[in-house]
């Protein structure tokens, strides 16, 4: 069974000024992936997100998305808490840990799992990792790798070209498909920003050879604060 696992491409937005603040982000999808592949049977997704961020840089928040993994498991609730520090001016840290969790069915909750991460800002480039250690429930070990470098083109548009490696450390408990415990995910997703919406349209493929085709997202989304 393929999982996912937080890239926090999902949605944390971590606005740190003087004072303490809430936001929302509310988020209509062509489809739910992760690292390429669909959580939604390649339908369409709606999500949401409550966060908090502290002066000092602590941050916390939950985030939620329909999901369809083709069995009565229909949620997904994420909660999420962590810190943020810029070290200097092109440089910055993210450290946390999220708990996954799923809903729908008596048995959904088997697949819960917890996950830290850690991410380096460095200037336009981010290398980003994750690992948990009971991944998607099934007692093994799984990480992923992450490289992201975003090109400004002006004030509201941008391009993300991304490359990230997802590995099953417990290939006997965990395999992304027969006899792979690993897999290659790239993307290239321009970003604008109008009125108040957040808009990206993109294409992202991977290495997989039974799911994960190379697909186009779409994703409007807005960010209230309060």
């Amino acid at each position: 069974m393929h999982r996912k696992t937080l890239a926090l491409l999902a949605t944390l937005s971590c606005s740190l000024s003087a004072q303490a603040e809430w936001s929302s982000t509310v988020t209509l999808a062509s489809d739910y992936l992760f690292n390429g592949v669909s959580q939604t049977d390649e339908k369409p997704a709606l999500q949401a997100s409550l966060d908090w961020a502290g002066d000092s840089g602590w941050y916390a928040g939950v985030w939620g998305s329909n999901v369809d993994f083709g069995d009565d498991t229909n949620l997904e609730v994420d909660l999420y808490a962590g810190y943020y520090q810029d070290i200097n001016d092109s440089v910055g840290l993210d450290v946390g840990i999220a708990q996954y969790t799923y809903h729908g069915a008596s048995y959904s909750d088997e697949g819960n799992y917890a996950e830290a991460y850690m991410k380096w800002a460095l200037g336009n480039t981010e290398l980003n990792f994750w690992y948990a250690w009971d991944y998607f429930g099934t007692g093994a070990g799984h990480y992923i790798v992450m490289l992201n470098h975003t090109i400004e083109i002006n004030d509201d548009l941008s391009v993300l070209l991304g490359v990230d490696r997802s590995t099953s450390m417990d290939s006997d408990k965990f395999q992304w498909e027969d006899g792979e415990d690993s897999y290659i995910h790239w993307q290239a997703t321009a970003n604008y920003s109008l009125s108040g919406f957040d808009l990206s349209l993109g294409v992202q493929g991977t290495d997989l050879d039974t799911y994960g085709d190379t697909r186009v997202l779409l994703t409007v989304g807005r960010t209230f604060s309060f």
